[in-house]
């Protein structure tokens, strides 16, 4: 038998939670001194403190655990639980990060405040290219709303091209384009590969685009997607500053995707005209 003190060492809780719990009849001790009102407790009392831990520490209330338990919840159906609330937080996790990665773009592009040496942009005729694409909509140019969808696109766009046994003659692109005019939310998303290719509009699912020649404004990025705003924004400053406009989709062209995503090396364009 151990003191309550020396229990709730062994549990690693506090003496506190312990008087709690036996207050809502959560765990009793396994004995109670009649005369001083000294609570003692078994090892084998140390499996049911763990399981209310583990639960409460999966977000179920006490009375959710009371509940639980007095259903018997075995071992393994709180393993269970612990893999889908550890799949939870993890997704939580990454969301935050990629939050805080946005919040860091932000603030690098109030820094840079469109600060860019005239050099890094250079202005390229791009030819006619016939494109294999595959395309989605999403409400806005918001990173929560383009970042969830580009890669899986672009991953069925690979696994597309390979099952007609179709292989790219240049680099992966994705472009975007606000559908229903400039005053539009939605915007179209597309991944695309040039392709040579005599099909029509249509192959294994994936539409082919042929797009015109055009002059655009380039400027390469290096680092992760994540933090590729200020450059846009500095791409957009310098069409402007040299009277230019932007109206087509803009572009990019994923030169070098290494697995590192910090080591990425991407040419962001944007199309010219000048009315």
């Amino acid at each position: 038998m151990f003191a309550i003190g020396e229990f709730a060492r062994h549990g690693r809780v506090s003496v506190r939670m312990l008087r709690h719990y036996d207050a809502i009849g959560l765990l009793r001790p396994a004995h109670v001194d009649p005369v001083t009102g000294y609570r003692a407790y078994q090892a084998a009392q140390l499996a049911e403190l763990n399981r209310i831990v583990a639960l409460k520490d999966l977000g179920f209330t006490l009375e959710q655990v009371r509940l639980m338990l007095g259903e018997q919840v075995g071992v393994e159906q709180v393993r269970g639980m612990l893999a889908l609330r550890r799949a939870d937080l993890e997704a939580a996790v990454a969301a935050s990060t990629q939050r805080l990665a946005q919040v860091e773009a932000r603030l690098r592009a109030i820094e840079l405040d469109g600060g860019l040496p005239a050099h890094e942009v250079v202005v390229k005729r791009l030819p006619a290219a016939r494109m294999a694409e595959l395309s989605t909509t999403v409400d806005s140019f918001h990173p929560d709303d383009i970042g969830p969808v580009v890669q899986p696109l672009c991953a069925e766009l690979g696994r597309r091209l390979a099952a007609a046994e179709v292989t790219p003659v240049g680099r992966l692109t994705c472009y975007y384009d606000q559908t229903g005019g400039a005053d539009a939310g939605a915007v179209a998303v597309h991944a695309a590969v040039p392709v040579a290719t005599e099909h029509g509009a249509e192959l294994n699912g994936l539409s082919i685009a042929d797009l015109p020649p055009a002059d655009h404004a380039t400027l390469v990025h290096r680092g992760p997607m994540d933090a590729v705003l200020p450059a846009w924004q500095a791409l957009a400053r310098w069409v402007d500053a040299h009277g230019h406009r932007s109206t087509g989709p803009a572009r990019e062209l994923y030169l070098e995707c290494p697995a590192d995503p910090a080591e990425w090396v991407t040419e962001l364009q944007a199309p010219l005209t000048d009315d």
